[in-house]
């Protein structure tokens, strides 16, 4: 891929979050779970951490598959799609190990990275944020503020405000499903393009639409869902019912992925 080439990408890439409807960005785990996605409509692709660290018996959240998100990043920059890579905290606490691991991403034709801050010192985040910035230019920076997901959603405001400055391209703020509580951080922002995560029971995509937000991640939903899909399809054979309700792909649907 030519820089040019990764310049129109990451240039697309970063305006499907300022459009009137949200990108609604799907997380796949493996190459057949992002081509299948990108093949039925979806022109950008994120990843699940949960899903990459599950899939090869790992934990999620510990810094222990910084060789299975660059295995998968290579993989997946090869396709179509606008790939954004969910990179947990960088795998370091240091900028500058970030920022090169960054570097790397982008190399493997990646558009997008999320990185989160898991609750830590606000200054070291921005530090990664600019180190990234600095490595890999061009490079969509989601900055991710766990503040909602670990804790009770105080600081948030302060967070998101200090990571957009820092040069974050956007900001995601997972666990945070409140209408008045997201259109408090739309305004904050100022047109920096607030992600939201996806949940079961909370705000449509035209709800979530209508607040502001500008991106709508589904994290390791689908990942769980697959896993659960599975697990009723084996389960219908043991009891003696029929198996394969929902979307099941053919033999050679799967195989033309690899194509």
């Amino acid at each position: 891929m030519t820089d040019d080439h990764a310049a129109v990408r990451a240039e697309t890439f970063a305006a499907l979050h300022h459009q009137d409807r949200p990108l609604l960005l799907p997380n796949a785990w493996d190459h057949a779970s992002a081509a299948l996605l990108h093949t039925h409509g979806f022109p950008a692709v994120g990843t699940t951490s949960l899903g990459v660290a599950a899939a090869a018996g790992l934990p999620d959240g510990a810094r222990a598959t910084r060789e299975e998100t660059l295995r998968l990043a290579g993989a997946l920059g090869a396709l179509p799609c606008l790939l954004s890579v969910d990179a947990e905290d960088g795998f370091s606490d240091d900028p500058g190990e970030v920022g090169a691991f960054a570097a790397e991403l982008r190399a493997r034709g990646a558009v997008g990275i999320n990185l989160e801050d898991g609750l830590g010192p606000v200054d070291r985040h921005v530090a990664k944020i600019r180190a990234v910035r600095a490595a890999a230019p061009g490079l969509f920076v989601n900055a991710r503020t766990d503040t909602y997901w670990l804790g009770d959603g105080e600081g948030a405001l302060e967070r998101v405000r200090a990571y957009r400055d820092a040069g974050a391209d956007g900001v995601f703020v997972p666990g945070l499903t409140d209408p008045d509580g997201i259109a408090v951080l739309v305004r904050a922002l100022e047109g920096c393009p607030l992600n939201v995560l996806y949940a079961p029971g909370g705000p449509s995509l035209a709800r979530l639409a209508g607040l502001g937000v500008r991106r709508v991640s589904l994290g390791s939903l689908l990942y769980r869902r697959a896993l659960g899909a599975a697990l009723d399809a084996v389960v219908a054979v043991r009891e003696g019912r029929t198996a394969g309700e929902g979307t099941v792909p053919s033999y050679q649907e799967v195989q033309e992925f690899v194509g």
